[in-house]
């Protein structure tokens, strides 16, 4: 089996939002065209690691980090303008934020903002970033309908799409279905293991089961740490450490 190429590599990463550190020594590779499930208890650091690979955390006065994030082996820092940064890298968060517009421009809303009027290239890409998003058979006949009357895990499912429109190499997950039924999660994870096909995806969540169905490797974080990071299968069925076998085995957290 050949090994995909490395898409971010996370070398020696500390985080600190003043002087309390929020991520501690963490080296990860994350390859390409791979979903990475990133699980721990609340506080260990998940959602802190997830926006430092688009550099959110910066928009917070008091964060400050060291070490080095590099996409596609060049260091986000000092290789990449932020904006740009986070157009190739997305972000889902956990409740949906649909913009107060039509479903359709709010799909193609990213591409506005990049200056593109063409009226066939917007629904050309607001029908394939849809249908990636398994949303386009229930809002096909609403793309003039205000967003805010479409369900929860429409909306949810709508705001990948938005993500999905501006063609992204990687697109983060912060607990995506959190506040979704079940029927609306299996929707998302089967859209994830879809688009895994052409982006590069992180899912924080702090369900494991979700974790160990859609993910091809899990890392698991405790306290500012990466205690594990393994195959989905053999951390869940294997775990090296113990600490890793009591999260899983619901013994805390």
């Amino acid at each position: 089996m050949v090994t995909p190429p490395i898409k971010i590599s996370v070398q020696n990463l500390n985080a600190f939002f003043s002087t309390a550190p929020s991520l501690m020594n963490v080296d990860i590779d994350i390859e390409a065209n791979q979903i990475l499930s990133v699980i721990g208890p609340a506080n260990s650091g998940k959602t802190t690691f997830l926006r430092c690979l688009n550099r959110l955390n910066d928009f917070t006065p008091t964060f400050k980090m060291t070490g080095r994030i590099a996409l596609d082996n060049k260091d986000i820092y000092k290789e990449y303008d932020p904006v740009l940064l986070r157009r190739k890298v997305g972000i889902i968060f956990a409740l949906p934020m649909p913009l107060p517009l039509t479903v359709f421009e709010n799909v193609v809303y990213g591409l506005r903002r990049q200056y593109i009027k063409d009226k066939k290239i917007l629904s050309e890409a607001a029908e394939k970033a849809l249908k990636d998003a398994y949303l386009w058979e229930e809002v096909k006949d609403r793309l003039d309908e205000q967003a805010m009357k479409l369900s929860g895990g429409q909306q949810q499912r709508l705001c990948i799409a938005r993500t999905l429109a501006v063609n992204p190499d990687v697109v983060l997950f912060d607990e995506p279905c959190s506040a979704l039924d079940p029927i609306s999660t299996a929707k998302i994870e089967e859209a994830m293991l879809k688009l895994k096909n052409h982006y590069t995806i992180v899912l924080v969540t702090n369900n494991t089961k979700q974790a160990a169905r859609v993910g091809d490797k899990t890392a698991f974080f405790l306290m500012g740490r990466l205690v594990e990071m393994a195959e989905t299968g053999r951390l869940f069925t294997a775990p090296q450490d113990k600490r890793t076998d009591d999260y899983i085995s619901g013994r805390f957290g």
